[in-house]
């Protein structure tokens, strides 16, 4: 009998074992923000390296196009839908990422693979973290990354009037995440990304359901953000519709209460997790990254 048990014990440990190292193995797949590339020493290209080094794992830092130029552009000029295609075509061709892979989205990242999870899964997405992402929009551009400041103004003043005509969102991938809660009806039938993949004019349960395979996902608000307004929707907070002053929760939302893209049920079994960082917009220190999101990956 003690013989049995202790084989049993040995097993049980071994399994655990095993499995623990399969998970701290799985690769890790990046999408940059607005203003950056994949492969940049001094942003992206240089976490990539230090990610490697320091998790000892394949890292897949996206790049939208055939060359650096054409991967910047996409954060300003290539639909979110055809990127997102672009992105599912790249992970499922990947044979490193055939048993699945953490993903960890910076800024308009986060919302653009959000909607990979929710669009294709196989290979599974395990973990989604997402640092500043958008998740019900924005309403107002305050800042843009490696823009001059005319070039910045000009496209804030096209979002302002015409962000939901649709020249506009087909050119500017903002306006396809600007969310005017004065105008929440002309928002939800005019936007060609965001309330798409948010369920906002029609329940699609694949999206449900896809989003409910993830094991966790993880939003991180930068409390000082100086980019992203309001700062609550990175953690899938906005405006109450109607005015652009007052906010709500994640929990005090429609999206939520109706459970339109099954957040509500992810709440209750403990999928959603979320962080804080002090600082501006995607502003972080190596240790605060050890600290709060190693454990996810």
């Amino acid at each position: 009998m003690y013989l049995i048990s202790l084989s049993l014990l040995i097993g049980l440990l071994a399994c655990a074992i095993e499995g623990r190292e399969t998970k701290e193995a799985l690769p890790i797949v990046l999408w940059h923000g607005m203003g950056d590339t994949c492969c940049f020493p001094f942003s992206l290209g240089g976490f990539k390296t230090y990610l490697e080094s320091e998790l000892g794992v394949y890292v897949k830092s996206l790049e939208i196009g055939d060359s650096i130029v054409t991967d910047y552009k996409s954060g300003y000029l290539i639909h979110p839908n055809k990127q997102v295609d672009d992105v599912c075509q790249q992970i499922s061709n990947d044979s490193k990422l055939a048993n699945g892979y953490n993903a960890i989205g910076f800024s308009q990242g986060g919302q653009f693979l959000r909607a990979v999870a929710q669009r294709c899964p196989p290979p599974r997405m395990n973990n989604l973290i997402t640092l500043g992402g958008q998740h019900q929009g924005v309403f107002g551009l305050p800042y843009c990354p490696s823009l001059s400041s005319k070039t910045c103004e000009y496209f804030r003043q096209m979002l302002n009037y015409a962000a939901y005509a649709r020249w506009m969102q087909d050119y500017l991938v903002q306006a396809t995440y600007w969310h005017d809660p004065l105008n929440e009806l002309v928002y939800k039938e005019s936007s060609s990304f965001l309330a798409d993949i948010n369920n906002e004019r029609a329940i699609n349960q694949t999206y449900v359901d896809n989003l409910q395979m993830l094991n966790k996902f993880v939003m991180v608000k930068f409390t000082k953000d100086k980019m992203v307004q309001p700062i609550e929707s990175q953690w899938f907070g906005y405006y109450k519709p109607g005015q652009d002053k007052e906010v709500e929760k994640l929990e005090e939302s429609e999206l939520f209460l109706k459970d339109r893209l099954g957040l509500q049920e992810m709440h209750k079994r403990n999928k959603l997790v979320f962080l804080e960082c002090e600082g501006n917009h995607l502003q972080f220190t190596k240790q605060w990254f050890k600290e709060n999101i190693y454990p996810f990956l």
